[in-house]
């Protein structure tokens, strides 16, 4: 080998040396940014916005159709072709709205005239399946108040409306609709026993701290007002308010407890009574009558209640008592 060819080699040699290292060099400074590289990578891709915002409609919107019988989260298409709530449908498709009634006349809310059911309730529910376009069928197979709401709460009927008080006990059971009306809370007392129980002290005061007898109707709303609100009182339950009423003449109970328009009915009805009879009125109580519906019926419950609202023939103790004379 000759010298200039040697030199010759240890310059490619140099070069081949720093041509290795400049690829490390190289190497070494792109591994960080493959590194960072790598989380990047990693990370789920984001959906379109319209996806996104889509989900929460959807949910949204299968919250609204959910099925208040719970068969379903769709509108539900009824003979006529429309789509309606399923409980709504329910009762388009049957054809009739099935009402719950007590079984024992109480005019002038419901009561038989001339072989026909007639009332100011009776109307009312009447002109209810009238906007749903359906007849009316009355159950009047409960004995009771409490077995009226029963129906309801097992399905046998799409709604009561026979002057049923709402109560915390019922709401457990039933959905109840705003008020269609409310009235005082009254006691009717044997005058005599009364005032000799009462010793010459102001009325307010021993009806407050009442300790006598108080009659009241059985299972009815009455009877939980009587325990709540005159926990002193000795209550005794009787079938019906005719029995009530009796007990109050033979002396059996000193007061007897309902709500003002039945209390002002029995001196409307016989003026004499006053003579052996006397009513306290409490202004500071009230018994609110609602139209009880079953707990899943929320689009029925809506209805009512919308249709309450826009009632221009609201009812209240002077038409209440004005019926009285029809």
């Amino acid at each position: 080998m000759t010298k200039t060819s040697g030199s010759w080699l240890r310059c490619l040699a140099a070069a081949v040396c720093l041509g290795g290292a400049a690829l490390g060099a190289f190497a070494q400074a792109q591994a960080p940014m493959a590194t960072a590289a790598k989380p990047a990578a990693s990370v789920t891709p984001m959906p379109a916005a319209s996806a996104v915002a889509a989900k929460p409609a959807a949910a949204a919107s299968g919250t609204a159709a959910a099925a208040p019988t719970g068969h379903g989260t769709a509108l539900v298409k009824v003979p006529d072709g429309r789509l309606l709530a399923p409980d709504i449908a329910r009762i388009v498709t049957r054809g009739e709205l099935v009402v719950a009634m007590l079984g024992v006349d109480t005019p002038p809310f419901f009561y038989e005239k001339n072989g026909e059911l007639v009332g100011l309730e009776v109307d009312l529910a009447k002109a209810m399946a009238k906007e749903l376009g359906v007849k009316v069928r009355f159950n009047r197979s409960a004995k009771t108040f409490n077995s009226t709401v029963d129906l309801v709460a097992r399905g046998e009927a799409d709604m009561a409306v026979s002057k049923i008080s709402r109560t915390l006990a019922r709401s457990q059971i039933i959905s109840f609709t705003q008020p269609y009306l409310t009235l005082n809370h009254a006691l009717i007392l044997n005058r005599v026993a009364f005032a000799q129980f009462a010793r010459e002290r102001p009325v307010t005061d021993v009806i407050r701290r009442y300790n006598g007898t108080i009659g009241v109707i059985a299972k009815s709303s009455f009877q939980d007002y009587a325990g709540r609100y005159f926990p002193k009182a000795k209550v005794k339950e009787y079938p019906g308010w005719p029995d009530v009423l009796k007990a109050l003449e033979k002396g059996e109970v000193m007061a007897a407890y309902r709500d003002e328009f039945e209390i002002k009915r029995i001196l409307k009805t016989d003026p004499t009574s006053s003579l052996t009879l006397r009513t306290v009125t409490l202004k500071d109580l009230e018994d609110t009558l609602g139209i009880a519906i079953g707990i899943n019926d929320r689009t029925l419950l809506a209805f009512a209640n919308e249709y309450l609202t826009q009632r221009t023939d609201k009812l209240n103790i002077n038409k209440v008592l004005a019926a009285l004379e029809n």
